[in-house]
């Protein structure tokens, strides 16, 4: 019997070491593997956040932009100011001075109110729409003429940033544009039922305008469909054909791979190339009109086409070769094989590149800045070459102004805008889920 225990064979250290060894290796790549979860978990929850604080700034500063502070007035519309030799003449009826009947309504619900300034205040709290807004009911009716009427009047938008809470009333009075003679007259109005908040149509129906309360963004949506349909007549059939001709029947060459790889290098151009272009060419040379959706839409059609080129491109790769071998062994011909097999089954990436395409398009603005898009456009465009705004550059000039009134409206803008786009991206995705074919 020993004391000494008996040593190991070497090559059980060796194997023992190496086991050790490998255990180790195995632990750090776990742990790297953990932290490389971590790292991305960590970024996905970042990029959230942002999306999230985005969105909410976005909604909050732009959802008072859909309601607005409207006043009832009693209204006498007296006959010897709208219509004095009673002929029911329309041009008389449009050339009356209604914002005189506006005031004297106002005026009537504050008798003590005398001085020629405190006048002058309490009439700008009307908006100056009101007047016109007067005008289109007897013009609609002249019946209303010598009748006393409940008219519904918006209000400025300094009050109606007053009656939001927007501007506050401990705030100095140098500080805000609500004094506060105007602010007890509120208040006075509001104790007798007299003031109500009511949708904004005014922000879906109307145009541009220099008073926040009579801006709306009807003007820049019939611009933005105006300017979209113009490229996506130009891009789509151009766009298509190009990827058909390159991908099925082009030889490949150095002059096509030259013409491939401009086309990838077009894609990622900024965007406000394209619009120097469209100055240089399609206004400068061509004598095109300015600030029209025409040019815009060819402008945005040259930004778009790399962007459906490549899609095709990529939904005719998609394509098994299998379908063009089977079309060309039954006899058809090459045209006949892509138009009739190879086109249709690739059509729905096409769609989907398309209207991503198209989303693109609808959010630009610098392009259409270089071409005079962003000129003040108060009337609805009624066809492609009529002046005309798109909802990005509207966003841009509301931003520009000073009025506290302007900032929800541009968010309520940016609203309206992602809304567009957010359904373009939908429609790319339902297009695809449900025509695409899986082989």
């Amino acid at each position: 019997m020993t004391d000494a225990a008996t040593p190991l064979p070497q090559t059980t250290l060796d194997r023992n070491r190496k086991s050790d060894l490998v255990a180790a290796g195995l632990k750090k790549r776990y742990a790297a593997e953990r932290r490389f979860k971590l790292y991305g978990i960590s970024a996905v929850v970042i990029a959230l956040f942002f999306v999230v604080l985005l969105f909410s700034t976005i909604i909050s500063n732009g959802y008072p932009a859909f309601t607005q502070t409207m006043v009832k007035l009693d209204v006498t519309l007296y006959e010897q100011d709208i219509d004095p030799d009673g002929t029911r003449d329309p041009e008389i009826l449009s050339n009356a001075n209604y914002r005189k009947l506006v005031r004297l309504a106002l005026f009537d619900l504050f008798p003590e109110v005398k001085s020629r300034s405190d006048k002058r205040k309490l009439s700008s709290m009307i908006s100056s729409g009101a007047a016109f807004a007067l005008r289109k009911a007897v013009m609609d009716d002249p019946s209303l003429i010598n009748q006393r009427q409940q008219f519904l009047f918006t209000m400025s938008d300094d009050i109606d940033q007053f009656y939001k809470g927007s501007i506050s009333s401990k705030s100095p009075e140098s500080d805000r544009r609500v004094n506060d003679k105007q602010i007890a007259w509120l208040l006075r109005l509001v104790d007798r039922g007299l003031v109500e908040k009511n949708f904004n149509t005014t922000f879906f129906t109307g145009g541009d305008s220099r008073e926040p309360e009579l801006a709306g963004i009807w003007g820049a949506a019939v611009g933005s469909f105006f300017t979209l349909l113009v490229t996506l007549v130009l891009s789509f059939p151009i766009g298509i054909a190009s990827a058909v001709y390159l991908e099925e029947f082009a030889p490949k060459n150095r002059l096509t791979q030259i013409i491939e790889v401009n086309i990838n290098n077009l894609a990622a151009v900024p965007s406000i190339v394209f619009g120097l272009l469209g100055l240089a060419i399609f206004l400068n040379f061509f004598g095109l009109p300015r600030s029209a959706p025409l040019v815009g839409g060819m402008v945005l059609a040259l930004m778009t086409l790399p962007t459906i080129i490549i899609a095709g491109r990529a939904a005719l790769k998609a394509v098994p070769p299998s379908i063009r071998e089977a079309a060309l062994g039954m006899g058809a011909s090459r045209i006949q094989t892509v138009s009739h097999h190879v086109l249709p089954l690739a059509m729905p990436g096409m769609l989907t590149g398309a209207i991503l395409g198209m989303a693109q398009a609808l959010g630009e603005t610098a392009p259409l800045l270089m071409i005079g898009m962003v000129a003040f456009i108060v009337d609805v465009p009624g066809s492609i070459t009529d002046p005309a705004t798109v909802l990005p550059v509207q966003v841009y000039l509301w931003a520009d102004s000073p009025e506290r009134a302007f900032v929800e409206r541009t968010s309520g803008a940016i609203i309206v805008l992602l809304g567009f786009l957010i359904m373009m991206n939908a429609a790319a995705v339902i297009l695809r889920k449900k025509f695409e074919t899986k082989w």
